[in-house]
């Protein structure tokens, strides 16, 4: 009787580990989780304030004129070639973000952290820059000439003062 009553007892192991391995092997894969591509969309006046985009989204050419990225963590999003004109990135982490050629006239870094961000070729006239930490941005010389000229502040969260982030003179 031992002997029929231990036969159950292994088919049932037996079917747990052949589910078991089966699952492993042909089950539902992890996927990662693909970048959310807003290139060339027209995102005028949109509310990204707050949100989680890093590393998620793309804006490549975008047109994000007055769009809201205020407190939002865009950590390594591209903004490649992207109008950002009048947008808010108040409190906003940039960090390591692709700006290069970006179009960011009039916009707002008050208190944001561009920490290595690439920022090269890019239109910054009339930017608010107050308490903004530029550690390690790439910029073109003339760019940075033109941002000494209007930094101010220190960065609430970094503790550094623009100017220092800048290599103002």
């Amino acid at each position: 009787m031992e002997t029929k009553s231990m036969i159950p007892g292994n088919y049932r192991r037996f079917l747990l580990l052949l589910t078991l391995i089966a699952t492993l092997f042909f089950g539902n894969p992890i996927l990662p989780v693909m970048a959310v591509d807003y290139n060339r969309a027209n995102l005028v006046g949109v509310d990204f304030s707050g949100q989680d985009l890093r590393k998620e989204a793309l804006f490549d050419h975008a047109n994000l004129r007055d769009s809201n990225f205020s407190n939002a963590n865009v950590q390594g999003v591209r903004f490649f070639s992207a109008n950002l004109d009048s947008a808010n990135f108040e409190g906003a982490d940039l960090r390591y973000a692709d700006l290069e050629v970006a179009r960011l006239t009039k916009v707002n870094f008050t208190n944001a952290i561009l920490e290595g961000a690439f920022a090269t070729n890019i239109l910054v006239q009339g930017a608010i820059i107050d308490g903004a930490d530029f550690t390690d941005v790439l910029l073109d010389p003339k760019t940075e000439k033109y941002l000494c000229t209007i930094a101010t502040g220190t960065n609430p969260i970094t503790g550094r003062n623009t100017k220092d982030t800048l290599y103002c003179p």
